[in-house]
């Protein structure tokens, strides 16, 4: 499993195993979020796995699926309140983790400069400046 820290309220990894979520608890995130939608590729962990590891554990569980490639402004929208209002630290997973890193940083410019969102997302090893636009829009729409 690879974590990769944003910020102290929130972590994102690629894909995750269902044996993993206990090793999450264990690090003491509060709340798991899934934002890989169900069956997109064969061999993945079937959600309602990870859901059931995730009560056994006691983590809070949210399911945000998104489309890769296509995050919308009411997929932002979703996950705006959710991050905001989550039991911290939050760790989010999809395929690669770039899709919670997305979700986040388009979250997050509703409140923090652009460039403290680059930073953040680039020393966890994502490199979103192509981000800069829709940035810049979700700042100027909030």
């Amino acid at each position: 499993m690879e974590i990769r820290k944003i910020d102290d309220n929130i972590s994102v990894a690629p894909q995750i195993a269902v044996q993993d979520v206990a090793e999450i608890a264990r690090l003491g995130f509060k709340t798991l979020v899934a934002n890989r939608p169900d069956r997109e590729e064969p061999g993945q962990p079937s959600m309602a796995d990870i859901e059931a590891a995730a009560a056994e554990h006691g983590l809070k569980w949210v399911y945000l699926p998104v489309e890769s490639g296509n995050i919308t402004d009411a997929d932002v929208d979703n996950f705006a309140p959710m991050i905001r209002d989550a039991d911290k630290p939050v760790f989010a997973f999809c395929r690669s983790g770039t899709r919670c890193t997305v979700l986040w940083a388009l979250s997050a410019a509703r409140e923090l400069d652009p460039r403290e969102i680059l930073t953040r997302a680039h020393r966890a090893g994502y490199d979103i400046t192509g981000l800069i636009p829709r940035l810049q829009q979700q700042a100027d729409q909030h």
